[in-house]
């Protein structure tokens, strides 16, 4: 059996609400059908095409009820915030100036960075679970941005 690629990845949040914001308003990802559970959730999907079940499945949590979710996914602990072993998710995108304006306009704090050789730049963002988002941009992006506002852009971490 080849596994062919990564279908998805899904977050268990304490406040659906915000992560629903930052999922659609900030990366650009749209909420689509999601099967009726019995439990809370969005599943979001890139672009309109809904025939491999999103991309990011968002996992409400109602820390006072949550039978639902357990009788469907089992008894699993909500951490605190973050990763937990898994360092960070990444995406491939571009626009990197309106992302940085998206990101600065919601109160997002960033880091930047250039991996060298590979012509990546870099976006790190956490998102309100504390899961880290990783956004690669072409690095032409980058170096744009920095002849068109260096003021505008402090490539340094927080990224304001």
């Amino acid at each position: 059996m080849p596994t062919t690629k990564l279908a998805h990845y899904s977050i268990r949040t304490t406040d659906l609400a915000k992560s629903r914001q930052f999922y659609t308003r900030i990366l650009g990802f749209r909420e689509g059908f999601r099967p009726p559970f019995d439990f809370p959730g969005v599943w979001l999907y890139n672009g309109d095409d809904e025939s491999e079940f999103g991309v990011v499945h968002i996992i409400g949590v109602d820390p006072s009820d949550h039978s639902g979710l357990h009788k469907y996914l089992g008894d699993k602990a909500l951490p605190a915030s973050g990763t937990g072993t898994v360092d960070h998710i990444a995406f491939l995108a571009t626009g990197l100036i309106e992302f940085h304006a998206k990101l600065r306009a919601a109160g997002f704090e960033w880091r930047d960075r250039t991996v060298p050789s590979l012509g990546l730049h870099q976006v790190f963002v956490e998102d309100p679970s504390g899961v880290t988002i990783e956004l690669n941009f072409p690095a032409h992006e980058a170096a744009a941005l920095e002849q068109t506002s260096p003021a505008a852009n402090d490539l340094t971490p927080g990224g304001i």
